[in-house]
């Protein structure tokens, strides 16, 4: 399973191909610029003591993840949703672009 970390406006391409931006509104852009700045202001404060949060998109079900995680290990220590959901998710798409392909023949 590929999962983008969205931690820092760093961490994002600085620019995206043409197709890719047909698939993002401007709306959306916004959205994202508000959600990291917003983990980043909770990062900074320190108000999760030695843990971040951790903004991801999982690419397989392009589904949004909210990771606590560890500063010093890296280890995560909590995840939403969780990963057997992402799985579940991403087996529930495939199975159904399998049953529209069966229909089509």
């Amino acid at each position: 399973m590929s999962i983008t970390s969205v931690r820092t406006p760093a961490s994002l391409p600085a620019a995206s191909s043409p197709a890719d931006s047909s698939q993002v509104s401007v709306a959306e852009a916004s959205q994202r610029r508000q959600l990291l700045q917003a983990a980043q202001s909770v990062n900074a404060s320190g108000a999760l003591g030695q843990n971040e949060l951790v903004f991801l998109l999982d690419r397989q079900t392009h589904r949004a993840v909210i990771r606590v995680v560890d500063r010093t290990t890296q280890q995560v220590v909590s995840q939403i949703p969780p990963e057997y959901v992402l799985q579940l998710a991403q087996d529930l798409g495939s199975s159904a672009k399998v049953m529209a392909a069966d229909d089509d023949i």
